[in-house]
């Protein structure tokens, strides 16, 4: 997993509980990079979830919550950081139909050892966007954050309902997108 997600979720902790609370908790991991990420470094998923483990345990926070807030952390880092994904999106379902076949592409190109999850989506007749999602990381709750910080981005409500599934070993979800009524 590349390390920018480490470098990003340690900051959003930094943010929440300080920096000396996180040394704290890091330190207390047994991680087997000894809790130290570069951006451009790449590390194995399990040290990311020890990490928000340990967080959940210190903020008595559950995971999937964590994993909600940081997904949204990481959309608006995202937008700061990455302007160009964002030109001639002018609504949410937009961005999220480019995500697998433009984003995807150009990280791939930048980092080709990146190890990204897959993404279908299909628009229904009622004006929703079904959103297929699959991945061999348990990252479902993340990637919910992720969408919702989009649907926020672009201001419309929208219900996001997730059924989360497992299937041949792969974390995967199909989240249903709607305006809300």
């Amino acid at each position: 997993m590349k390390g920018i997600v480490f470098v990003e979720l340690i900051a959003m902790a930094e943010t929440v509980a300080g920096e000396d609370a996180v040394d704290e908790i890091i330190e207390r991991c047994d991680l087997e990079s000894g809790g130290a990420y570069t951006s451009v470094g790449i590390y194995p998923c399990s040290e990311l979830m020890t990490i928000v483990q340990a967080f959940s345990e210190a903020l008595k926070a559950p995971v999937a919550d964590l994993q909600h807030q940081f997904g949204e952390w990481m959309f608006r880092r995202f937008v700061d950081g990455y302007p160009a994904f964002f030109v001639g999106k002018t609504d949410a379902f937009t961005m999220l139909e480019s995500i697998e076949n433009e984003v995807h592409v150009e990280v791939r190109k930048l980092y080709p050892e990146a190890e990204l999850p897959t993404f279908d989506t299909k628009r229904t007749e009622d004006g929703s966007l079904i959103m297929y999602y699959s991945s061999e990381r348990p990252l479902v709750d993340f990637c919910q954050g992720m969408i919702q910080a989009c649907v926020d981005h672009f201001k419309v409500e929208m219900q996001i309902e997730c059924t989360k599934k497992t299937t041949d070993g792969a974390f995967a979800a199909d989240f249903h997108i709607r305006p809300a009524a």
